[in-house]
């Protein structure tokens, strides 16, 4: 039997779909250069996003196929470079950062802080660079999360050294304020306090900056929106019918502010008894989904309720960080997966199977 080419390679993995890319690897253009020696193929793939929990499972599901197909075995090294998609306007990228998310809510109480420092810390285990900007600047929460009162310095007096805590590097008018102290700004200061956190902390080779955004569509959302170039946008609802109400007009602000819709997250999306097992949805069930189809936007993942998640954003060391190796960390590194391949190849992995917590 004559031994495959190249391009035999290459058509033959025209017909393996990627369920996170939701295309082929060649369509996805993160195919490499194909090499053939004897009965083994090497299928370099370069991804635009951090993979590492990943790997496996491409390098598998990419072997089988090439064995099925051609009778080969097939050596798939595989390694991401993260780039800098267009952001919105004409505004320059952030010095020393190379993507912006954004994750919003419209309303409070739906967990958007904690699922911006574990999505932050998922990305981190992924094998990225990545930063937090608490942009709460009135109720700011991530030097809580994230287990620092450490003191921002400067080295000139211009800028500002971010924190560093749990391998990201960190940003919070929490950092230069005593916890208990009231922040009464009003709505400009508040906007310039943001604009001074951003663009005056000498962030250093970030592949993503995570900033986590006050609740509601106000002052702080618009300066985002119009001053700092938001790669994408994560919006966090919970199943229930009030949160969705608020969790739309968030989309609906990036969407005409023209900040791409990564995809939703439900939070609290159930919650299972530890003692039996059994599941309950508290909040409803189905909203994501609903808002999903209705404005045709990914739902990148459901988290649960879990008291586990809760204590450990209290205690200074989120679940990623906290049990790196657990279920609920799981989850949030898939949808940190999901969300970061939709921003590098604008792909929708709705095929890709969502992680969740079942009852036994």
């Amino acid at each position: 039997m004559s031994l495959p080419t190249p391009d035999a390679v290459r058509a033959a993995l025209q017909s393996h779909v990627d369920p996170l890319l939701g295309t082929s690897l060649a369509d996805a253009g993160v195919l490499g250069s194909v090499s053939v020696q004897g009965k083994v193929v090497t299928v370099p793939v370069v991804l635009g996003f951090p993979a590492s929990g990943y790997v496996a499972q491409l390098q598998q599901a990419v072997a089988a196929h090439l064995r099925q197909s051609l009778n080969v075995e097939a050596e798939v090294p595989v390694s991401w470079q993260i780039g800098t998609p267009g952001v919105q306007g004409q505004l320059q990228p952030l010095p020393g950062v190379r993507n912006v998310i954004a994750v919003a809510s419209g309303k409070g109480g739906v967990g958007k802080s904690t699922v911006a420092v574990n999505l932050a810390l998922a990305l981190l285990a992924e094998g990225a660079r990545v930063g937090i900007l608490d942009a709460d600047i009135y109720g700011p929460s991530q030097p809580r999360m994230l287990g620092s009162q450490e003191k921002p310095r400067s080295p000139d007096g211009k800028v500002m050294l971010p924190i560093k805590a749990l391998g990201l590097q960190a940003m919070s008018i929490g950092f230069l304020i005593d916890e208990e102290q009231p922040m009464i700004w009003r709505g400009p200061m508040a906007t310039q306090g943001l604009l001074q956190l951003a663009f005056e902390t000498r962030w250093d080779d970030l592949d993503y900056l995570i900033i986590d955004l006050p609740p509601g569509t106000g002052d702080i959302q618009l300066t985002l929106s119009q001053r700092i170039p938001v790669s994408g946008a994560v919006v966090v609802t919970t199943p229930q019918d009030i949160a969705l109400i608020d969790a739309r007009k968030g989309l609906q602000m990036f969407r005409k502010v023209e900040v791409p819709i990564l995809g939703l997250v439900e939070n609290m999306s159930f919650y299972c008894c530890p003692n039996c097992g059994h599941r309950a949805e508290i909040f409803g069930a189905g909203g994501g989904d609903r808002m999903s189809a209705q404005y045709d936007v990914t739902l990148l993942g459901r988290i649960p309720l879990d008291g586990r998640i809760r204590e450990q954003a209290d205690g200074g060391c989120p679940t990623v960080a906290a049990e790196p190796d657990g279920e609920i960390a799981a989850i949030y590194r898939d949808i940190a997966r999901r969300a970061a391949a939709r921003l590098a190849h604008g792909a929708s992995p709705e095929a890709f199977p969502q992680i969740s917590v079942e009852d036994d």
